[in-house]
């Protein structure tokens, strides 16, 4: 049947005044605006009484189109009570960066664009953009000319993409085409990490069938860095797994040493740079990243470290075409051109645009104020390591080297009533993790807009657990 019946012409009239009209448009920048007004005051998780509330969107699919005015008005009134304000300065859970002003304004045009990045003929702008931030990045982290770059959701994404292109790599230098002849029959891969790699390398471990029994875990020191002396010996069909940033302490491994021996022996090396990696461009801490240069792939968030908005993540290769034959896909309506197409080095074809936003909080910070929002991060960790420190019944259980603060609370069982009271409190929120075998808190300072102030309430937060505890 012709698709031309009363109905569509309704809806398709309906929306065509919508647009021209603007204003469901203006009623949700209203709203926007109303949000940036208390976000950084108000309670940082969502109220008991919000969460309820959520229940407004327990219904069934309507059958007939609705008012947009009033489906914007539903996520105002009931949605933003239940948000967490992790734009503001006080969630320091997950490693959850807040956002650039510039970003957000960025996000909110780029938005009216809807731009899909997959090829240049889609969307010239953003292959521009992805071929200039490639630039940047290269030269911000010292990397090798020539390094590639992907632009995915997150690290897990990462992580994927370069585990993918070293076993693309490392099975082709043995006569094997892992694309056409896939992993029956294949040369093993092993591969080597520390005992506190991240989950979501496993999870690319997994994925990617190389087998997470099959991985040769490596003891770690007390901050959680793989041991140098304890690493096996390495051949070239080993991927090797470091890590800037333990997602606890914030640690990072010893790249120099490490990176030189698996080098020469042909192992690829891939690093875990989700938060970490970021340090390598500030001048004060990427003594932290010596030797990152020198490895095969890296993983980072700009969502992170650099707040970006959700979600941005990169994936560099040194190895271009071990990254793009790993992800690389053809069809008879694909066009490719000259320029930059971004769909060769991401898995996805369907990516939002996110590089507009990652261009633009790079041009306004620069290297001078990305330098120092991530020291500012770095200043406000140790700040909250020395004020709690202070708070009688606290340690603090790692070197505080970047933005990641391990406390605990006497014991295990303590250490847990104190996360739960300073979550109920809302004032701010921290998480919780295992630490050797111990209950810890892990706070996590990534937001541009965390001050001193901050910090201090924080602190005051926790304190004031400890006496509620105590009243009991």
């Amino acid at each position: 049947m012709p698709r031309d019946s009363k109905a569509e012409k309704t809806i398709q009239e309906k929306m065509f005044q919508e647009m021209k009209t603007r204003n469901i448009f203006d009623q949700a920048h209203h709203y926007v605006y109303s949000y940036l007004d208390q976000v950084f005051e108000r309670n940082v998780f969502p109220t008991e009484e919000a969460i309820t509330d959520l229940r407004i969107f327990d219904e069934e699919m309507p059958i007939e189109d609705s008012d947009a005015e009033a489906v914007i008005y539903l996520l105002h009134r009931y949605g933003n009570p239940a948000t967490v304000a992790s734009l503001g300065g006080r969630y320091f859970g997950f490693v959850t960066g807040s956002v650039v002003p510039v970003g957000l304004a960025t996000k909110s045009l780029s938005t009216y664009w809807d731009q899909v990045s997959a090829m240049y003929v889609i969307s010239p702008l953003a292959s521009k953009l992805e071929s200039v931030v490639e630039k940047w990045l290269v030269d911000l982290f010292n990397l090798p000319t020539g390094t590639s770059a992907g632009f995915v959701s997150g690290t897990s994404s990462a992580n994927l993409c370069g585990l993918a292109a070293a076993r693309y790599r490392l099975l082709w230098k043995q006569n094997w085409d892992v694309n056409e002849k896939g992993l029956f029959g294949a040369p093993k891969i092993r591969i080597v990490t520390g005992q506190h790699a991240h989950s979501a390398v496993l999870k690319a471990v997994a994925i990617l069938g190389l087998g997470k029994a099959n991985i040769e875990f490596v003891d770690v020191d007390n901050q959680g860095r793989i041991n140098v002396d304890e690493i096996p010996d390495l051949d070239e069909n080993t991927i090797v797994i470091l890590q800037a940033g333990n997602v606890n302490s914030g640690a990072f491994d010893d790249f120099e040493p490490i990176i030189k021996h698996a080098r020469s022996t042909g192992a690829w090396v891939h690093i875990d740079g989700a938060f970490g990696l970021w340090a390598a461009a500030v001048d004060s801490h990427k003594h932290l990243t010596a030797g990152i240069e020198n490895a095969d792939s890296w993983a980072v968030d700009a969502h992170k470290t650099l707040n970006t908005p959700y979600d941005s993540g990169i994936i560099l290769c040194r190895d271009s075409e071990a990254l793009s034959s790993a992800l690389h896909m053809s069809a008879g309506y694909i066009i490719e051109s000259h320029e930059r197409d971004g769909m060769f080095y991401t898995p996805e074809m369907s990516r939002r645009a996110r590089i507009i936003e990652l261009w633009s909080i790079m041009k306004y910070l620069g290297r001078d104020g990305i330098d120092q929002m991530i020291s500012i991060m770095v200043e406000r960790a140790r700040q909250f390591a020395q004020e709690i420190r202070a708070v009688e019944g606290f340690s603090v259980e790692n070197d505080v080297v970047f933005n990641q603060v391990v406390i605990r609370y006497q014991d295990d069982e303590l250490t847990n009533q104190v996360l739960q009271k300073v979550q109920d409190l809302r004032e701010c929120w921290a998480g919780g993790s295992t630490w050797f075998g111990k209950k810890v808190i892990r706070v996590s300072v990534c937001s541009w807009a965390t001050t001193s102030e901050d910090i201090t309430r924080s602190v005051n937060s926790f304190k004031q657990a400890i006496l509620s505890i105590n009243r009991k």
